[in-house]
């Protein structure tokens, strides 16, 4: 079986790499992409479109970028697809195109309402995708996976081991909230099965680890791989949200939105994808969270 993978050099495609061992695969480049060959499309069974721009969390990119990358470049990928002779055509979106902010699960229901050019520029290619023509013998995968973290990620869990490991204590663990992370096992697990698989339906299916965590929960799974007692500070939320309001006026480093986003829930469900796969995820929650904490000692 041959794949054709975009973005193999980044984060997800080093892994899916190594995870695909066996199949003949085949990179494609960013310049490739301006100008997918029908030539290299008919030589595969399956394209997977890892490649992308991420979200800029400092908010410093061009907006338009997003739209190039996102877009027009999936746009012109997936015409060739549609031409070509390969059969399945597997998308990484995001769950930020279903929603930016969730209020309970964030299933596959919800209608979609991205609040960045990011989220946006995703769901556009998400909607070109659904709104083709598709050829029999063809099927299309979009996923949208939550956070995905795994040894060697340098993201935010990198960020709040560093804080845990200096001994620095955690004052917001008065504030509930759970949210759904993905392990990168689980999501080459995901993507092997929709390559061997016939019996999946096109669609778009979120992709995140079974349960969801707590704050709380992640410092004393980083605590256990550090060996040291979790240091959680239960200040009045009161106390905090005022103080946060206060660095609303000042400009401080706490203030209303970053409380916001360090103490909301963002849960999303699998069950559409675990359903249609009739399998369960290898890796669970807490362990796939723990082997990334542990990378990061090395």
């Amino acid at each position: 079986m041959k794949l054709l993978i975009t973005g193999s050099s980044g984060f997800v495609g080093q892994n899916l790499l190594e995870y695909l061992e066996g199949f003949e695969i085949y990179s494609i480049t960013r310049n490739q992409l301006n100008t997918p060959s029908l030539e290299q499309l008919n030589s595969c069974d399956t394209l997977i479109h890892l490649a992308g721009k991420a979200h800029d969390l400092k908010q410093t990119s061009n907006p338009q970028e997003y739209y190039q990358v996102n877009f027009e470049l999936t746009k012109q990928l997936y015409d060739a697809f549609l031409h070509s002779d390969a059969k399945k055509f597997i998308f990484i979106s995001s769950v930020k195109v279903a929603a930016d902010t969730v209020e309970g699960i964030l299933n596959e229901e919800v209608k979609p309402d991205p609040q960045t050019d990011y989220g946006k520029s995703k769901l556009m290619a998400e909607e070109y995708i659904q709104s083709q023509v598709l050829p029999e013998g063809k099927s299309y995968y979009i996923l949208r996976p939550c956070m995905i973290h795994g040894p060697g990620n340098k993201g935010n869990l990198n960020l709040l081991y560093r804080l845990v490991a200096k001994g620095i204590p955690y004052p917001l663990a008065a504030f509930e909230n759970k949210r759904s992370f993905l392990s990168i096992e689980n999501l080459c697990f995901v993507i092997k099965e929709l390559i061997e698989r016939s019996d999946i339906f096109s669609g778009v299916y979120h992709v995140a680890d079974d349960e969801a965590i707590s704050t709380n929960e992640l410092i004393n799974v980083i605590s256990g791989a550090l060996e040291i007692k979790p240091r959680l500070w239960k200040i009045n939320s009161g106390s905090i949200r005022l103080l946060a309001k206060i660095g609303d006026t000042l400009r401080l480093p706490l203030n209303s939105e970053r409380l916001k986003k360090l103490t909301e829930s963002y849960v999303v469900s699998n069950s559409k994808i675990k359903g249609a796969l009739g399998k369960e995820f290898p890796v669970e929650a807490r362990a796939g969270l723990r082997k990334t904490i542990l990378s990061f000692k090395e």
